[in-house]
């Protein structure tokens, strides 16, 4: 049987002494899982192992949702667009007023600009 060092017997006892709490450990899963949960992902149903999802983009396209614990399938889509029209839906745009506030300029010719000679 092998002797541990006093050394490594001393840095296991202290990060034994340091870990947190495991009801801490779990509240802070849970929250984690919470806020992750309804989250979509698309996968390709094409032939062989899953790449890069822009290896065939005209594949179907399935979708799953994160429960917490596992991805479960809601749907299928025809393509690689379908699949981010409904993963990434385009955010109304906020139009710029017509009288926009652009930034005063100082007076001056610049800060890194040379200085005007002395008249």
């Amino acid at each position: 049987m092998t002797e541990w060092p006093q050394a490594q017997l001393l840095r296991h006892d202290a990060a034994i002494r340091d870990e947190e709490p495991l009801e801490d450990w779990a509240r802070r899963r849970d929250e984690r899982r919470a806020k992750t949960k309804g989250r979509l992902r698309a996968v390709p149903l094409g032939e062989g192992p899953y790449r890069g999802a822009h290896v065939d983009p005209d594949a179907p396209r399935a979708i799953q949702q994160w429960t917490g614990t596992q991805w479960e399938p809601v749907g299928v889509v025809d393509d690689l667009a379908a699949a981010q029209a409904l993963l990434f839906p385009l955010q109304p745009v906020e139009k710029l007023r017509v009288g926009w506030d652009r930034p005063v300029l100082g007076k001056g010719r610049g800060r890194h600009r040379k200085p005007s000679p002395v008249e």
